[in-house]
């Protein structure tokens, strides 16, 4: 799809707005908050958006974790140029057209944080620091500790995001999630199916798409998890093999090296391809992203760096990272899921998808940071991990009638494959990722 060019003496927007999934307003109304610079404003957006508007010498910049932004900030004679896209390649591919290449370095771009209005002067040189006002600030520890109670507040806040998802596409246009049988790709196929029949719209046109490679163990859980609620008739297992998972094309695709998130998209964008090649005109795909980020649902152990008193004393520190105003906050990729999104947005964008992941959306997120997790976990490393479950098995019951199967945690991409190929197709060091994306740009 062709981009959508705004261009002045000194700003360039290759940002297409119709990558937006914006729910109660037009591009139009949204991008006028925006330019109000003012938070209260801006959170009156709601659904899955990347806007960037220029009044004056300020440009604002807004954006949900659901859609990536970043700009680059040239020199030219007449003054500064603002390039913002969606895209690091998109940056360079427009400096390589106004011969002003030679400026660039992809660690030289920015990412505009989730969550925030960025506000830049359009001035000069020297360029002054971005100014970041928050406009997402959930109460925390807001719900009881009654279990019941959170998990029909937390899948009723999804399935209400869902179902204004619904009302914003053709009606005859088929739907496919990306489905492990996990909790969170679980849950959302489950609200889809009973929305779906609650709207009198068909649900035939639902299909959960799971791939496995060279018998990966998510096919087996995914088959299991809807043949125990007869609904085996909406599952579509895609067989592939290793030479399937090319981690250098990954690195490529999602413009970055982060181990996890090259692992994880490695395995979204396999399973796109093979869509793509099986079903040319499919356009709508749906996934659970974010669920994990919402429910604290991460091995502490494997970060050095965390603790599960950190973890839970830091709200959206799985969605942000340590937040801007802290010195490990990257200013080229962001934070937490704020950077590591792009691992499913990129990847579907890549094959021509257009993705829905409701677990990243504000209101879904808001019902999660309200959990008293403190008070539920009394901070044991077993009760934060079980939590997961049991607020989203209950929160299905309840919005949808189904007892949901849960099986034990597994990453998408220790499912796709089993360890012993998966260790064939992914270097352990990460610096073998930090040098390929590196020599990307030499």
């Amino acid at each position: 799809m062709p981009k959508v060019v705004q261009k002045l003496h000194d700003f360039v927007n290759l940002i297409d707005p119709d990558q937006n999934q914006i729910f109660n307003m037009s591009n139009e109304e949204a991008e006028k908050l925006v330019a109000t610079g003012d938070p209260t404003e801006v959170r009156k957006i709601e659904g899955s958006f990347a806007i960037v508007t220029k009044v004056g010498e300020q440009v604002f910049m807004a954006r949900s974790i659901g859609r990536p932004m970043r700009y680059f900030m040239a020199k030219q004679e007449s003054g500064p140029l603002l390039i913002v896209a969606d895209r690091i390649d998109d940056i360079h591919s427009y400096l390589k057209e106004q011969n002003m290449d030679y400026q660039f370095r992809p660690d030289y771009t920015r990412m505009a944080p989730a969550h925030y209005v960025t506000r830049l002067d359009v001035i000069g040189c020297p360029d002054p620091n971005p100014d970041y006002k928050r406009y997402f600030v959930p109460e925390r520890n807001k719900l009881n500790s009654d279990l019941d109670a959170i998990g029909e507040a937390y899948v009723g806040a999804m399935a209400n995001e869902c179902n204004k998802w619904l009302d914003s596409i053709p009606e005859d246009e088929p739907i496919g999630v990306l489905f492990s049988g996990g909790i969170d790709s679980g849950s959302v196929f489950l609200v889809l199916y009973d929305l779906l029949l609650k709207r009198g719209e068909s649900p035939a046109r639902l299909k959960a798409f799971t791939l496995s490679v060279n018998g990966g163990p998510d096919g087996e859980q995914a088959h299991k998890f809807l043949d125990k609620l007869g609904l085996g008739i909406f599952h579509e297992l895609i067989e592939g093999d290793l030479s399937d998972l090319d981690y250098k094309e990954t690195i490529r695709v999602i413009e970055d090296y982060k181990q996890r998130d090259v692992e994880a998209a490695t395995m979204v964008l396999a399973l796109c391809k093979k869509l793509r090649n099986n079903y040319p005109n499919w356009k709508y795909l749906v996934d659970g992203d974010g669920g994990d980020e919402n429910l604290k649902s991460y091995p502490i152990e494997e970060n050095p760096e965390l603790t599960i008193r950190s973890v839970l004393n830091n709200p959206l520190l799985y969605h942000e990272g340590w937040g801007v105003d802290k010195i490990k906050h990257s200013l080229t990729y962001s934070g937490g899921q704020s950077r590591g999104h792009v691992r499913t947005y990129a990847t579907a964008s890549q094959l021509e998808f257009k993705g829905f992941s409701p677990y990243t959306l504000p209101n879904v997120i808001e019902v999660s940071e309200g959990i008293p997790f403190i008070q539920l976990t009394d901070w044991k490393h077993e009760e934060l991990y079980a939590l997961k479950g049991e607020v989203v098995r209950r929160g299905v019951k309840a919005v949808t009638g189904h007892d949901m199967p849960v099986f034990p945690k597994r990453r998408m991409q220790h499912g796709t494959v089993e360890m012993e190929d998966f260790d064939k197709v992914f270097p352990k060091d990460e610096m073998v990722y930090r040098k390929y994306f590196a020599s990307l740009y030499v």
